[in-house]
Formats: structure tokens, sequence, C-alpha cells
């Protein structure tokens, strides 16, 4: 299936497409789903929690192979040598390449003052946990405080055409509604996909990366809520 073309319908192609992801992954076989959300996460490519599936939205350009491999990855009933194998196929399809432009890669958070002090707070803080729960393996990577996620604590980014890792985004309010002892498992979650990408994993919250949350001491959860204040520790 080829991409929609830019041109003055555009945008309108790319809906099309995105709108029909939820009927194609029915037809497909998908069940025990009652609601398809579409994103544009650069980190995580799909994720099922409480019968409500999020799934970036560059799927929607992808073949019917691709989206049955996301089928089967997501039945419990699916052997789990055949999941793994079907998270490899559908991982490789490059959802990034069928991304608007203005999508990939968010405007730059303007700096505010005493960033300076906590992103150094941050940056020995990775440093701490590499040396602590990776064994200092981890390679150092810029730290980015963000004031635009609003539900996320934190993420990986990776540049997926370049293959390579770009940084770990934090969330602002995160930081000042939170201990710093909750920054610290949020950092330390980061780094659990950090280390899947060193080692050639697949950035996920599937067993793996769950395996690994439970050896360093951190929630598998994929997201937590920002909630209200818990101190700023």
């Amino acid at each position: 299936m080829k991409a929609a073309r830019r041109s003055s319908g555009a945008a309108e192609q790319f809906f099309l497409f995105e709108d029909s992801l939820p009927d194609r992954l029915r037809m497909l076989g998908l069940r025990d789903v009652d609601r398809i959300l579409t994103h544009t996460n650069r980190t995580v490519m799909l994720s099922l929690n409480r019968r409500v599936l999020r799934i970036h939205r560059g799927y929607g350009f992808a073949p019917d192979g691709v989206l049955k491999a996301i089928v089967r990855f997501l039945s419990p009933r699916v052997p789990r040598r055949l999941r793994l194998e079907a998270e490899r196929e559908f991982l490789r399809f490059p959802v990034w390449a069928y991304t608007r432009p203005s999508e990939r890669l968010p405007p730059r958070d303007r700096s505010r003052p005493g960033d300076g002090a906590v992103l150094k707070r941050l940056e020995a803080m990775h440093r701490d946990l590499n040396v602590r729960h990776f064994g200092g393996s981890l390679s150092s990577i810029p730290i980015r405080i963000s004031g635009r996620m609003k539900t996320r604590l934190g993420e990986l980014s990776v540049d997926h055409n370049e293959n390579n890792l770009k940084e770990i985004g934090i969330s602002r309010r995160h930081i000042v509604r939170h201990s710093w002892s909750e920054v610290e498992h949020t950092m330390l979650h980061e780094m659990a996909h950090q280390w899947q990408a060193e080692n050639g994993h697949p950035v996920d919250h599937g067993p793996r990366f769950r395996a690994k949350a439970r050896e360093i001491g951190i929630l598998p959860a994929a997201r937590r809520s920002l909630g209200l204040s818990a101190g700023t520790g």
C-alpha cells in the first residue's frame, strides 16, 4: 500500500488511512478491544490496557500481513513463540515514514529559570542509576525537560531512520508535582527502554521489559498518573 502523496489533499488522505485502521484490525480478527486510539509516540508502537488499544497511526498504511501480525500478538491464545515472531514482524514496518513531518519531532520547549540546575540533577541521576542498576553499560544520553507531556511522565526518543537514541524526556509537571524519588522511578523506566534499544531488543512493554523492570525494582506499568502533588523532595 502506498503512502498518501504530499498534495493539497494529503491531510485528508492521511486521515482516511488512519480512520480505517480500527475497522481493518477488527476485520482481520481483533477481539476483546472496546476502543482503538491512534498516536504518534516515537517509543511504544502499541499498548493494550483495560480493553483500550493505543496504536501508532502509521499502521494505517501497513499491508494486511502486518496488521494480522498485530492481531496475533494481541491474542492471549497464541503461543508465546508465535507472539514474539508477530512482534518482530510488525515492528519492522516503518511507521515513522508515514508520520507527517510536523508530527515527527515536537517543537522544543522554552527553557525556564532554574532548568539548568534541574537538568544537571537529572543527568547526575542518570549516571548514578546507570552504575547502580546497569553496571555502567548504558551510553550517556541528552536529557530534556518537557512541558508538553500531559499524561506521560517520561519518554525515550528513538530516531528510527538512523536507528539510534536521541534523548530521554521527563515531564516538567512531573518534576514540579512529584517527589524526586518518583522522578527517579520514571528515569529508571526510560533507562530500561534505553537498555532494550542498546541491546537490539524491541522498545516496548512486553515480557522482556517487564522482566528487566522487576530486576531493577520498578513497576512495569506503561504509564502512571500525574495526579496531585506528591511533594518536591
